[in-house]
């Protein structure tokens, strides 16, 4: 039963998450929090953290992460298999209908009115990644001691790292992951 839950939960997001990885996000947040409880809020903040560390797509190594945690190895490989499927039929189809068609007037139209519901996914994905990254309990409050000072001025130095000096993503992840463990080995703060 676990094995057709995970194929069939990762289904539904290789199915529907057009956009890439940052936009399937919010839909595996969906299935593995809200709908199966498989994870918890913080859970799901380390798996974005190693599906963007690891090689390959985010919804990919989420796939494979989540199904490892829920029912191990064979687990992995039905929630990978549940989210590329999708994806491999589709390109499929839409590769041939691209080619057939692609200097359609209305195929266009339908690709320029896709962009910003991606752009609001990409955003609502950003947006549950920072949250409990910045707040304790992962509701946004300023109550006493929720809001978390260090994580918040890694993220501001990280994004004018990458937006102003154009710095490599992977040297930034890099820097970061130390500073956080220098700040935990001199303060003790967790």
């Amino acid at each position: 039963m676990i094995y057709l839950e995970l194929f069939l939960a990762f289904l539904q997001i290789g199915a529907f998450s057009f956009g890439g990885g940052y936009a399937a996000m919010p839909l595996i947040q969906a299935q593995v929090i809200d709908k199966y409880h498989w994870m918890t809020a913080k859970d799901f903040t380390d798996l974005v953290t190693i599906s963007q560390m690891t090689p390959g797509p985010i919804a990919v190594n989420g796939a494979t992460f989540v199904g490892h945690q829920v029912a191990g190895i064979p687990g992995a490989i039905v929630a990978t298999i549940g989210v590329i499927l999708p994806s491999c039929i589709f390109v499929t189809i839409l590769a041939y209908f691209y080619t057939k068609y692609r200097k359609m007037a209305m195929l266009q139209g339908i690709l320029q009115t896709l962009r910003p519901a991606v752009v609001a996914l990409i955003l609502v994905a950003g947006l549950t990644i920072l949250i409990p990254s910045l707040f304790a309990n992962g509701n946004v409050s300023f109550a006493s001691g929720n809001f978390q000072l260090f994580p918040f001025l890694l993220f501001l130095a990280a994004l004018f790292a990458l937006r102003k000096w154009k710095a490599d993503p992977i040297l930034v992840m890099v820097l970061c992951g130390v500073a956080e463990l220098v700040m935990q080995a001199v303060t003790g703060w967790k």
